[in-house]
Parts: structure tokens; sequence; C-alpha cells
């Protein structure tokens, strides 16, 4: 079974998702599920971002093309043999069926970014002296260099209790990927190239409030993982002990509500109200996903669209919006910002969909926490989900969430027997494509490039 997305809207405010089974070319029962969030549901309003139209309802389309008709899919051993990028509305009695193109007519999906093509033309975003991929973290290298230390001293100087900034600073060491802050300041270098491009007596350069967001950002994702720590009782972090497994579970959790306590006040003294407003959303997201996913649904179609929502509130949701809130304070207008919501978004649920493979994949040395421990806490991320297909018998182990004695191993075994692995590569491959063609709406300079190169950066990681 592949499943190809359809978010349609702002900021999240209602979802349809789309499933075609692909193993066997049988069409799926029509799935149609609406996720209501916090926002206002915007109905049918159209904004224009260069040549590219976005129909604002939730969720942007991920597909390019809303004009074939539905077709059957024949029978595939390969993923990108079966699904092209593309998704179609198929119409019909009760409300119609959302079915993907058939690979003739589809094709793959556009390349990502310069790790994915096989070209032998210059390729344009490719840093001018080496002819490579910009590198992201070379190119921020100045912005990037002291963000840890500024969130340490943030933290340090809201309290006087040296356990707590000793619990609460531990992960603010400089060994993670520090993705999303760098996402946000690549966005907004990027963003203020685009708005003042006309304007070259203007300062383009990085905005003191702009890196306050990356940094807010880092905070609220470096929370989040001590709440997770705490929530699962992870023993391991990045490669070393987590705070779960140094401190008492009490004070760990009383830290990660430290952190969000003072990343709130960075938060109102950016003195902006629809920045607060933005940034705020993701803490409500974070805490709803994290009650999602204490929960199975009964049906296979339904079980999706829990995990994808899930998936957008836990880890999209802090990526698409810090990219919105560093292009409203370049002052971008409507649609650029809903342009960098969008990138951030499919970037986002790509990160995740990869994550949730790696976990099949990976040993826990690189991955620096056990492998397989999706599967122990209970729970059916994407491979698995795709694997239903093929192995029906999954659905009562997800439903008991793993909880019998061998169900871990054969859960694992199917997923690996089936073409799981390659259908959640595929649809993290789509969303990565589709943030590629976003950014390329943006004027050309390097952090452009960089928001092209982490599209490949995030698909083809290893850890």
């Amino acid at each position: 079974m592949a499943v190809s997305m359809l978010w349609l809207g702002d900021s999240g405010c209602s979802s349809v998702l789309n499933m075609a089974c692909i193993s066997t070319g049988r069409l799926c029962a029509r799935v149609e599920r609406f996720c209501q969030f916090s926002h206002s549901i915007q109905v049918r309003k159209k904004t224009t971002i260069g040549s590219t139209k976005l129909i604002q309802f939730g969720f942007q389309p991920s597909s390019r093309s809303l004009t074939q008709g539905c077709q059957r899919l024949p029978t595939r051993t390969s993923v990108e043999a079966t699904c092209g990028a593309s998704t179609v509305w198929g119409g019909g009695g009760g409300g119609g069926f959302w079915r993907p193109l058939s690979v003739a007519s589809a094709g793959p999906p556009p390349a990502v970014s310069n790790h994915a093509v096989n070209s032998h033309e210059a390729d344009p975003d490719a840093d001018p002296q080496t002819g490579k991929a910009v590198d992201p973290y070379r190119l921020l290298a100045e912005e990037m260099s002291t963000l840890f230390h500024d969130i340490r001293q943030e933290l340090r100087k809201n309290t006087s209790k040296p356990e707590l900034e000793r619990i609460s600073c531990y992960y603010f060491d400089g060994e993670g990927k520090a993705l999303r802050p760098m996402v946000a300041l690549l966005m907004a270098r990027a963003i203020n190239e685009h708005v003042h491009r006309h304007r070259p007596t203007v300062d383009r350069g990085l905005l003191p409030a702009q890196r306050q967001v990356a940094m807010i950002a880092e905070m609220i994702h470096t929370a989040s993982l001590i709440h997770d720590d705490v929530i699962d009782q992870s023993d391991f972090r990045r490669g070393k002990p987590s705070v779960n497994a140094l401190w008492e579970q009490k004070k760990v959790a009383m830290a990660g509500d430290f952190i969000l306590a003072v990343a709130s006040m960075m938060i109102a003294r950016l003195r902006n109200n629809d920045v607060t407003i933005v940034l705020s959303q993701v803490v409500t997201d974070l805490v709803q996903g994290e009650f999602m996913q204490l929960g199975s649904k009964e049906t296979e179609n339904e079980r999706f669209a829990h995990y994808l929502t899930k998936t957008y509130r836990k880890t999209a949701s802090l990526i698409a919006n810090s990219v919105k809130a560093v292009a409203m304070l370049s002052g971008a207008d409507e649609s650029m910002t809903e342009l960098a919501f969008q990138y951030g978004r499919n970037l986002g649920l790509a990160f995740q969909l990869v994550d949730d493979l790696l976990d099949f994949v990976s040993s826990a040395a690189e991955l620096g926490k056990p492998a397989c421990a999706d599967l122990q806490l209970g729970l059916a991320t994407a491979p698995v989900l795709f694997a239903c297909e093929k192995f029906p018998e999954l659905n009562p182990m997800i439903m008991r969430r793993f909880s019998e004695p061998g169900d871990v191993e054969k859960a694992f075994d199917y997923v690996h027997r089936s073409h799981g692995l390659d259908q959640t590569r595929f649809l993290a491959k789509q969303h990565c494509a589709e943030a590629a063609r976003l950014a390329r709406s943006l004027s050309t300079s390097p952090y452009r490039s960089g928001l092209l190169t982490v599209c490949g950066l995030v698909l083809n990681r290893t850890k």
C-alpha cells in the first residue's frame, strides 16, 4: 500500500489523506479524514506565490496536478516503478477518490537537490567554487557558532538552582544535528534576500529577532526530547546517557518545563503578536501529538490518517511554524510566509518518515538510541503500516501495541519482507521534492541553495 498525502491550508486546519494500493493493483477504499486543528478553516482561498497557485484550506497539496482522472495501478515490485509524484482527484459519488497517477503519465518525482541529480548540466544552486551542493552548516558557520552557548546563557540567567541548570543545559552541548535552527536561519536569510531583492540599499542580513526564533525552535525541540525521555523511559539519547538515566524523573520533567518557560519569555520579548501566536501553536501541537501517540485506530485508513496527523504535530509543526515566523519577521507578505510554512511542513514530514525508516535499518550505534525503539514502545510507524498490505496479521499486533511475546520480532521481520521500507522512503522523497519546488520559488541566493541542499540531507541521512 502506498500513501500519497494531500494537505490543504494555512497552519494546519484540515487534512485529507490519500491512499492507493500498489502491491496488488487493488484500489483501497476512499479515505477522507478532516482533522480539526485549533485554527479556523479557510475555504477555497487562493493566493499566488510567483507562478505557483496554492489553495489555502488546512494544508497545501504536495502534488503537482489535481486534474487527471483516477487510474488503476498495475502490479509492481518496486514502489518507484508504481507511483508517480502527482496525485489526482477522481470525482465520483460520496466525495470522490484520491488516486496516484500511473507510471506512464506521472514519471518520477523531481530531484530534491543536486544530491539526487544525475545530469551533466551545471546546477545553478551548486557552490560556484566547488560545483557541489552548498554546505548549509558552513554557510551559517558564523550564526551557528555561538547558538548553543547563547541558549545556555539564557537558561543560566533565569535560574539560581545549579542542578536545574545542569539538567536543562545537558542536551545543548552542540552534539545534535541542530536541523531546526539551521533551517530557520536559512529561510530567514533566503526570505530577506527575496523580499529586498529590488532594494539594494536595504540591509539583507539576519535580523536579531530571526536568530532568536532559531534559538527558540531548538529550545522547544529539546524540551520535547526531555519530556519524551521521561514518557518513554529512555536510557540513551544522541549516543550518551539520557537525562532520564542521570537524574530523577520528576526533576527531569520540571527541567523540560523550565526550558519551555524560558523559550516563552524569549517569544514575549519579540513583541510581535502574530509571531507569538505562530510559535505558541507549536507547543499546542506537540502536546496533542503526544496524546495521539498514546492511542491506536481500528481501521487501516484511520490508522494512517492518525499517524500522519500525529507526525505533523510532533515533528513538522515546529519546523513549519519556525520558518513561517522568520518569514513574518522579514516583512514578507502572506503568500511568502505560506510558502515558508509549506516548505517546513514538507521537510518536517520527510524528516520523520526517514527517522521511522532508520529505526528498522540502522544500528543502535548509528542512531545513538536503541534500534527498533518504536516497536518496543508499541508504535506502528509508516513502514509497519505499509507492511500491513502484504501481512494483514500485523493488524492485531498494532492494536495490542506489540505487547505479546514475539510481536516485536515478527513485526520487524514482516516489514523487511514487505515493501514497507521502500514505500516509506518514496513518500519521504515526495515531500522533499515538494519542499525543493517551493524553495525554488525564492530568488536565487546561497541561502536558497542551502534550503535545497537540506532536502537532500534529510532524505539521505543515516542517523
